[in-house]
């Protein structure tokens, strides 16, 4: 190329190509579509012999302003008039460039040898100019697109600093934390990990606890991990662990899978359990229900502290009666912090307490406890723990209330409370506060709740019992039209996800009948996550408002003294 440019006949120096100028301008041209790139040609007196079509793409100038023969100057005073560079050029120390300067800047910048700049032209949109002045005097400029590869960067950077922001949060926890791939290799350990373990990062990237720890507590850690990863549950378990100076100590492990499927991750963190006052070593020191059993129950029934009853505070006063003292309470939850709080909460209050970690553990106990003459009164179960635990509670004849994890650790002392305090206004009837009512016995239905979980049913039942509300329960969607159709209920608590017609077919038949009516009943959309489009589907539908789940009577009360009249919300207790 630079052998045609070297050429200075008439033509060359009018600003015309050489011989053959349509062979070269296509030749030209078909460079600029490989490149996806812009290229323009300048002889040695500046002026244009040849600009291909893409040069329009980046500069809204004239096509005139393309033709041989065009001056630097005039081409460059063409794109200055644009008013494209300088909107998002860099700011100068003395200013705004003015025409003229910019102008003398950038012929300068042509006639060196090699001249390379980057260039802003939108919010989104950046350019590379590459330049190169031939030893004939003829300029090749090409201008390029480089939006996406900034972007990238940008993306890159972010990522970087999203990353370092990350393990700075890590590694300022005050708990040893570490993750590891599929493949249960660490991928990332905390300071505090290492500071634990005495060792460093370095050491455990990239390892397997095979690699770390003896064959038999490796074999147990990847067996849970796999559990964790291949099944999505969360594990929390509890170790007692050696340190190096001999103490021994509690540790509560706990193992979460994040990410999405093909790329799942397994996040663990290790907490120290209290071992004082109140918490672990009272119920250390609790005797175990039997010394023969094959099971180790650390946690059997906590006597009652005496300074329990004179901290009680006032507003508690008002709903544990007295007689309250002295009833047993068996807690079954996966969840070692759930499951203290609740032992201390319940301890401080009167209560006898002790609690299980599962069916197993359950079932034994309560075999144990039938054998020994202990009447439990109540038992408390994590809605985590599935039917088996609570259909264990009705086999033994033991009232059972399920609980979510918000009301295990924020309203246990007033669900037990209006427990036992229901049973002492009915004294004759059977307690059934684990069973779905369907009831309809009544004049008039005042809740449908539809909704398929055992376990949600259930913790509706409760709810919506204590708070007084004549309600039934549908397990299916078809089943809530119908139950509605028979019973004319005052509200609707839909779940969105029903087995047959789901929540949003339901509550569209739902309102197909009620067209021409006078009536129309409140349907509520009961939702397990946030999502807008889930919400927007909910109004699609006829719903008239959302609830999230876990549900508790704070939430329903509040739906239905906004969705019904005073006089429907008389309660029947």
């Amino acid at each position: 190329m630079s052998a045609g440019f070297e050429e200075t006949d008439a033509s060359s120096v009018s600003g015309e190509l050489p011989a053959e100028p349509d062979l070269q301008s296509s030749l030209f041209d078909a460079v600029s579509d490989g490149l996806a790139a812009a290229l323009i040609v300048y002889n040695k007196n500046d002026q244009m012999i040849f600009a291909s079509r893409q040069v329009l793409d980046f500069f809204p100038i004239s096509p005139s302003m393309l033709k041989p023969g065009t001056r630097l100057r005039d081409f460059l005073g063409a794109v200055f008039d644009t008013g494209v560079r300088q909107q998002y050029a860099a700011k100068q120390p003395g200013g705004v460039l003015g025409r003229e300067d910019w102008l003398s800047q950038k012929i300068a910048s042509h006639w060196r040898e090699r001249f390379e700049i980057v260039e802003r032209h939108g919010p989104d949109r950046w350019i590379r100019l590459v330049k190169r002045r031939l030893p004939s005097g003829y300029c090749v400029s090409m201008i390029c697109n480089i939006s996406e590869e900034r972007k990238r960067e940008e993306q890159w950077r972010a990522d970087l600093e999203r990353v370092q922001l990350t393990e700075d949060i890590l590694d300022n926890l005050p708990f040893p934390l570490f993750v590891k791939d599929r493949n249960l290799n660490y991928v990332a350990v905390n300071i505090a990990f290492c500071e634990k373990y005495q060792t460093t990062p370095d050491e455990v990237l990239g390892r397997k606890s095979g690699d770390l720890f003896s064959a038999d507590i490796a074999k147990r850690f990847e067996e849970s991990d796999r559990h964790v990863l291949e099944t999505g549950e969360m594990s929390i378990s509890r170790q007692r662990q050696v340190s190096r100076d001999g103490a021994e100590r509690d540790i509560v492990s706990r193992k979460h899978r994040i990410g999405k499927p093909g790329r799942y991750f397994l996040v663990s963190t290790m907490q120290d359990l209290p071992r004082d006052g109140a918490d672990l070593d009272e119920f250390d020191r609790a005797t175990s229900v039997t010394a023969s059993s094959h099971q180790s129950y650390r946690r059997a029934y906590v006597p009652l502290n005496g300074d329990a009853q004179r901290r009680e505070p006032a507003a508690m006063e008002a709903i544990v009666p007295e007689n309250f003292s002295g009833r047993k309470i068996l807690v079954v939850t996966g969840d070692l912090a759930a499951e203290t709080a609740a032992l201390r909460t319940l301890a401080k209050y009167g209560f006898e307490a002790c609690a299980v970690r599962g069916e197993d553990e359950q079932e034994h106990f309560l075999e144990i406890a039938s054998s020994a003459g202990i009447d439990l009164d109540l038992i408390i179960i994590d809605n985590q723990m599935g039917m088996r635990c609570l259909e264990l509670s009705g086999q033994h004849g033991i009232p059972a209330l399920v609980m979510d994890g918000f009301q295990l650790a924020n309203e246990l002392t007033f669900q037990v409370a209006r427990h036992f305090n229901r049973n002492n206004r009915i004294n004759n009837e059977p307690e059934a506060d684990w069973e779905i009512s369907t009831s309809a016995d009544s004049d008039t239905l005042q809740v449908l709740v539809a909704e398929d979980n055992d376990i949600n049913q259930i913790v509706f039942s409760q709810i919506l019992e204590g708070l007084g509300y004549r309600y039934m329960i549908a397990s299916s969607g078809d089943e809530a039209v119908r139950l509605w159709t028979e019973h004319k209920p005052q509200i609707v608590l839909m779940d969105i996800s029903l087995p047959g017609l789901n929540g949003f077919e339901a509550a569209r038949m739902i309102r197909g009948i009620e067209e021409g009516g006078s009536v129309r009943t409140p349907i509520i959309g009961v939702l397990t996550q946030a999502f807008e489009r889930d919400h927007a589907e909910c109004a699609k539908a006829g719903m008239d408002d959302v609830i999230m789940k876990p549900v508790s009577p704070d939430i329903l009360e509040t739906i239905f003294q906004k969705h019904l009249k005073r006089e429907e919300m008389r309660a029947v207790c």
